[in-house]
């Protein structure tokens, strides 16, 4: 083996090396120092960032267990940029939280995560796979419950571990009948080989069900609203758009790389999820008044209306499932932001706390109103277009029925999106949320997502850009 060609990996070796320097600047840096530890992993990981963004030539590394193409270069840039607006949202937060021991270990989890996302989506062997996904999932349980002194978050991290580790247990005995049946783990012998026997069925349902529960479809969502609503705010919103951005992607490229000749078979599979998690999701959502709980609801309609990009198993799906995460990642993160905002300010999380929002923080309401507008899929905003691609994917290859009912389930969303809209703008209260002064960090993030709502639908040619390499995966 020629381990000089691991040094292709860029990507991975330029955020191996943000790690390792935060972490021994965390270890050895003095009280003094640490007072620029945020600023300094904000700036190190946005200069790894903007090194990473631009594709490169196709390659592979371990005779084809890792596999790269462009593609992959906007999806890891998009995780990326997410992670990056979330370490700004953590600012305060991180600087206002008495229990953690120290801010370091919060940047060194998620970049071992987010080092797990690229692992796992750069694969093109089961092995790989399991190693990135296991990368990305051990380091998530302990950020679920890093409030150790909280008990809801201590709570939801030992719901998270433990679904995960039931998840993951089923995909590896999937894993195992895939190389009992056929006596190969790499995703191009596995293409030719598999035909769509029962075992071979049974399989790809129990590999799949771990993916599933990452990007929390129905019935594999039980575990979403209570850690949604336990873990940290920050944790919350990366677990919603970071992690299932990342998940949705491989689920894609494993079901047309390795499932291609099953097609109709997972076809009829993700119908049926995307009908009961759209429909489900969009009824329990009516219900909530803790917003956190409510944005888990929305997460999984929203992971419904991503699938449809998914089943559609086209170069426009793929282009169309890249698009929706990016504008789905900057709409949820706006949402979070100014939920995190005033939480970490005044400790309210529930709806009717939003009443009057308007005439107190009428800089976040608006912000807030663009998101909820942008996640709901009301023109012009960049939420509209993102349904329009995965529409447009699923309908060309004939899902019109489920485009129906898709459009059916918008109509419901948008009811309890204005919902909060409603209580900010229209609803009075005599004791409103007092001002929120959030600090320069989470004003940057929340400009950054809002240009992005408003404009990055305007622009056409984010779009064609990436549906240039087209299903070059």
């Amino acid at each position: 083996m020629n381990y000089a060609s691991f040094l292709q990996l860029h990507d991975e070796l330029s955020l191996l090396a943000v790690i390792v320097i935060l972490l021994i600047y965390d270890i050895f840096a003095g009280e003094k120092a640490m007072r620029y530890f945020q600023p300094f992993a904000i700036i190190l990981f946005g200069i790894h960032t903007v090194l990473n963004c631009m594709p490169r030539e196709s390659f592979e590394v371990a005779g084809g267990m890792y596999q790269y193409v462009p593609m992959l270069t906007y999806l890891k840039t998009i995780l990326n940029v997410g992670t990056l607006i979330v370490f700004l949202q953590a600012h305060s937060w991180l600087n206002s939280e008495e229990s953690i021991i120290r801010r370091g270990e919060f940047y060194f989890l998620t970049l071992c995560t987010l080092l797990g996302m690229y692992f796992m989506i750069s694969s093109g062997h089961f092995l790989m796979f399991f190693i990135g996904i296991e990368t990305a999932s051990i380091p998530m349980a302990t950020l679920v419950a890093f409030n150790k002194f909280n008990h809801k978050s201590s709570e939801a991290g030992a719901k998270y571990l433990l679904s995960a580790v039931f998840a993951t247990g089923i995909s590896l005995f999937g894993m195992s009948l895939i190389y009992g049946a056929t006596g190969t783990l790499y995703f191009s012998d596995l293409s030719t080989i598999l035909t769509g026997g029962p075992l071979q069925l049974l399989a790809m349902v129990f590999f799949a069900i771990g993916l599933f529960f990452k990007i929390s479809l129905v019935p594999f969502h039980l575990w979403t609203p209570d850690v949604y609503e336990g873990a940290p705010t920050s944790i919350t919103s990366y677990l919603s758009v970071i992690s299932k951005g990342s998940a949705v992607f491989i689920l894609f490229t494993i079901f047309i790389k390795v499932f291609g000749n099953m097609i109709s078979d997972w076809q009829s599979i993700l119908y049926g999820l995307i009908v009961i998690s759209i429909t489900l999701a969009n009824v329990f959502a009516i219900r909530q008044k803790n917003l956190k709980r409510f944005l888990a609801y929305s997460s999984i309609s929203q992971a419904g209306y991503i699938m449809m990009a998914v089943i559609s198993g086209s170069a426009v799906g793929m282009s169309s499932l890249v698009y929706y995460v990016l504008v789905y990642m900057f709409s949820n993160l706006a949402v979070f932001g100014v939920v995190q905002a005033i939480e970490n300010q005044t400790g309210k999380i529930q709806l009717n706390d939003y009443n009057g929002l308007y005439q107190t923080n009428p800089k976040l309401s608006v912000v807030m109103m663009l998101a909820l507008f942008s996640l709901a899929g009301i023109p012009p905003f960049a939420g509209f277009f993102s349904k329009f691609f995965v529409f447009s994917a699923a309908a060309q290859q004939g899902f019109y029925v489920l485009l129906f009912i898709a459009l059916l389930n918008t109509i419901i969303s948008l009811y309890y999106y204005l919902l909060v809209v409603k209580a900010m703008f229209l609803t009075k209260s005599e004791n409103p949320i007092e001002v929120v002064k959030s600090d320069t960090a989470m004003k940057i993030s929340l400009v950054i997502c809002t240009i992005a709502i408003v404009f990055i639908g305007l622009f056409s040619t984010i779009y064609n850009q990436i549906a240039t390499f087209g299903f070059g995966i």
